[in-house]
């Protein structure tokens, strides 16, 4: 199962050497961006697919080993997988069964294999004589006809099992737009209308799974029961803050009935629910597992489905921790679960940076305050607030170096404007702009990206901003307020210095939601 990330290894008490670490380094907003860029890169390269994989399969003579189970191998491992990390998934656990393996199909996003032939990473790419056959789809991370057809694929696959197959599942974030599966009469077109509706008026990632679900033949269980009575062993990436097995990819393998009110209840929070089409209200006014009922009591997903999450946040924040232990950086986690409206998120950031950086003996309890009353808004719990708060003035009291405050989660974006842009940027320009504004300047840094390396439909992950950046759009004549009226934060980071405030890793072949890096340098030290 996933890791836990414990405090002790969280908290690291690095105290300066003056002597050796001089103001202009630390006050350096260059090698600031470098270091949270290599702070990024580590917390990716901790759950990189194969690493992941290769650490919960083993290999054992004719058996395959999963956790505290095992599984006789005998020419009988069949493979399916659907998520933007599958491909290297798919490629490290046919390296690991081999000849057992007797076929297999994936669904990837458009373009992932090109990208990562480009970037050399040859180990997350299938070779030429594999069994599995790789179909690409959901371009911009959207269910498309490629997708569809992956998944009707993928249902006739396991649909002719038999009690003596192994399924092995992959699944990993971006799953749901690439195993578009819609229930009889609706078509691919109107649940992705729905569902982009949705998205655009803000809801939440738990909302569109749980609407996705209902209305997908192969959602909520459904590709598991597909396989009875076949034994289905799912690997999971998880992309949903706290890894509800039943939310990440819309729970493929995991038995989940949606009841029509609840679907109804959340249409009618974004008041969709007038407007969507008619075949959709057709399945809505069923029972939602209706059109399962001849095989709902044929399977037990106890006996018959293992799911384990093997990547997270948590384990992304874990290595970026290390990683700015390395780099000479007092590391504080703050949450892995952070969510609700980039506005509020973005407000948070700039609050916690004030207090971080107050030369008050005391914070103003007003400020800590405002800090608490923050926290349910977006997701992050009032023991997280108040530890990370204690860490903070302990490292202002105690001198030590540049604070590395870590966070991940998925916040959302209510779209307004046409522009280009994704949570992960506009994130970055509305803390650029708590940073600029405060009642001081801040020094601060902060770098939002996506794990995946693709932040809505544009090629960027995220981006950087710091304290500076009001200043610098202004001298380029950039109306930051404009683009963001317009989503397009994109197209501001584009323009502002060229575009060297982006982050551009590329398809990352992984996916566990966002990373929040806001580094935090110390006062200067007193004359």
């Amino acid at each position: 199962m996933a890791r836990v990330l414990t405090l002790s290894r969280i908290i690291h008490h690095w105290r300066p050497r003056w002597a050796e670490t001089s103001l202009a380094w630390v006050r350096s907003m260059s090698l600031l961006e470098e270091r949270a860029r290599a702070v990024f890169a580590a917390a990716v390269e901790g759950v990189q697919p194969d690493s992941v994989v290769h650490s919960a399969l083993q290999r054992r003579g004719d058996e395959l080993l999963v956790g505290d189970r095992s599984f006789k191998l005998s020419n009988n491992l069949h493979l399916v997988g659907f998520g933007k990390a599958v491909l290297g998934m798919a490629a490290e656990a046919e390296r690991l069964v081999g000849d057992h393996l007797v076929r297999g199909l994936i669904s990837v996003p458009h373009g992932v294999q090109e990208t990562l032939q480009h970037h050399g990473k040859l180990n997350m790419l299938l070779k030429s004589s594999s069994r599995i056959k790789v179909i690409e789809g959901a371009k911009h991370n959207l269910p498309d006809t490629d997708a569809q057809r992956s998944a009707e694929g993928i249902r006739k696959l396991v649909s002719a099992l038999t009690e003596g197959d192994l399924l092995l599942v992959l699944i990993s974030g971006g799953g749901s737009a690439l195993l578009p599966a819609p229930v009889p009469p609706i078509t691919l077109q109107e649940k992705q209308d729905v569902t982009r509706c949705l998205a655009a008026a803000g809801a939440t990632i738990q909302e569109l799974n749980t609407v996705r679900r209902a209305l997908s033949l192969l959602k909520g269980g459904g590709l598991a029961q597909c396989a009875y009575p076949a034994q289905v062993v799912a690997l999971i990436l998880s992309d949903v803050i706290g890894d509800p097995l039943d939310l990440i990819a819309s729970g493929p393998t995991v038995r989940s009935e949606t009841c029509p009110q609840e679907v109804w209840a959340i249409l009618d929070r974004y008041h969709l629910s007038t407007s969507v089409p008619a075949s959709v209200k057709e399945v809505l006014n069923k029972c939602p597992s209706q059109w399962r009922e001849e095989r709902k009591d044929e399977w037990d997903d106890k006996d018959h489905v293992l799911n384990m999450v093997i990547g997270s946040n948590t384990i992304a924040l874990e290595c970026a921790g290390r990683k700015a232990r390395e780099l000479g950086l007092h590391a504080v986690v703050l949450s892995p679960g952070v969510c609700g409206e980039v506005s509020a998120v973005a407000r948070l950031y700039g609050l916690l940076s004030r207090f971080a950086c107050s030369q008050d003996k005391e914070p103003p309890p007003s400020l800590v305050a405002q800090i608490l009353q923050l926290g349910p808004e977006v997701g992050v719990e009032s023991w997280d607030l108040h530890r990370t708060m204690k860490l903070l003035r302990e490292g202002w009291e105690e001198g030590w170096c540049t604070t590395c405050l870590l966070a991940g989660g998925e916040p959302t974006v209510q779209l307004i404007g046409k522009g280009r842009g994704g949570r992960n940027q506009e994130l970055a320009l509305r803390v650029g702009l708590e940073l600029s504004r405060g009642m001081e300047k801040s020094a601060a840094l902060f770098l939002s990206g996506g794990t995946d390396g693709q932040d809505g439909p544009t090629e960027a992950a995220g981006a950087v901003s710091d304290g500076e950046m009001e200043a610098k759009a202004k001298s380029q004549g950039l109306d930051i307020d404009r683009f963001l009226t317009n989503n397009d934060s994109f197209t501001f980071f584009s323009h502002l210095s060229d575009g060297q405030s982006l982050l551009l890793p590329g398809l990352t072949g992984t996916n566990v939601m966002d990373v929040h890096i806001m580094l935090l340098p110390p006062p200067p030290p007193s004359k």
